[in-house]
């Protein structure tokens, strides 16, 4: 592997910084900066890989779900604006990143230099706005560049950009958003409500052998609508999410109060908890 700008800056830096010094040092002195830190990150992961049973054991597969984990730990954070929390869940998925670069040099195929490398060359691509010569209004027209010069360079499917893996409502929105930046969209919300009603419509004479399939074209006119008119809906659903979990913990704390069994409350009887918790606002 012929060693790159990158790889070259990233020698050199460590060659005048002592690794010792970079182990000793505290993350809260205001003089340490993001380069330095950086490097200690590296250190630390080769002396893990190294010295750690844990880590020595630890392969792609192995990494695959922890990193997964990871990922939802940092959209909780974000859906709570918890920015103390976020800046540790940040520092976990920088550590899988590392982690998997790692690894990938252990078996000579790639190393952190060249992912390093490959993001910056394919940011300066795909914003030709900022180092090239192309002009553009808004951020609409920075979305369709993005997505006509990836499938300019890739050759590649549309849509198959978009992980098989996903969770079904985040795929919703990252195909719709596909299809929007090639120019495949509604033209307002107005047009996106009209198909949330039809497919309500559909959904509701659905015959029982069709109501899931049904019931998912209404959910994805749902998502379309709610991106048309600036809403994320998967971003809305976990709000409801924890709401209706605020709540229905407050009604089992009043169920546990009463010394009583779930079996014996009516479900007007609990209803009345959880408009208290309404009223509470929770």
């Amino acid at each position: 592997m012929v060693p790159q700008i990158g790889q070259i800056k990233l020698l050199v830096l460590k060659e005048s910084v002592s690794m010792n010094n970079l182990l000793s040092m505290k993350s809260k002195n205001a003089h340490i900066q993001p380069d330095t830190e950086f490097l200690r990150l590296l250190q630390i992961m080769d002396d893990l890989r190294e010295k750690c049973p844990w880590d020595k054991k630890q392969t792609f597969e192995s990494l695959r779900y922890l990193t997964i984990e990871e990922v939802y730990e940092l959209s909780e954070c974000i859906v709570n604006q918890d920015y103390e929390a976020m800046k540790g869940e940040l520092g976990d998925l920088l550590l899988h990143i590392v982690f998997y670069a790692k690894l990938a040099k252990e078996i000579s195929a790639f190393d952190i230099s060249d992912v390093l490398h490959q993001i910056c060359e394919k940011l300066i691509r795909r914003h030709p706005h900022i180092y090239g010569d192309v002009q553009v209004e808004n951020e609409e027209d920075v979305k369709r560049n993005w997505e006509l010069i990836k499938q300019k360079q890739e050759k590649k499917r549309i849509l198959s950009g978009v992980p098989k893996g996903l969770p079904a409502l985040v795929k919703a929105i990252r195909i719709q958003e596909k299809a929007k930046g090639v120019g495949f969209d509604f033209e307002n919300p107005e047009q996106t409500w009209q198909k949330v009603l039809e497919e309500l419509s559909e959904f509701q004479h659905a015959s029982p052998e069709n109501s899931s399939h049904e019931l998912g074209d209404l959910l994805f006119a749902i998502v379309n609508h709610a991106r048309m008119i600036g809403l994320n809906a998967e971003d809305a659903l976990e709000q409801a999410n924890q709401k209706f979990i605020r709540r229905f913990n407050f009604v089992e704390e009043q169920v546990e109060k009463s010394q009583k069994s779930w079996n014996e409350f009516q479900l007007q009887e609990l209803d009345v908890f959880w408009n208290e918790a309404k009223n509470k606002g929770l």
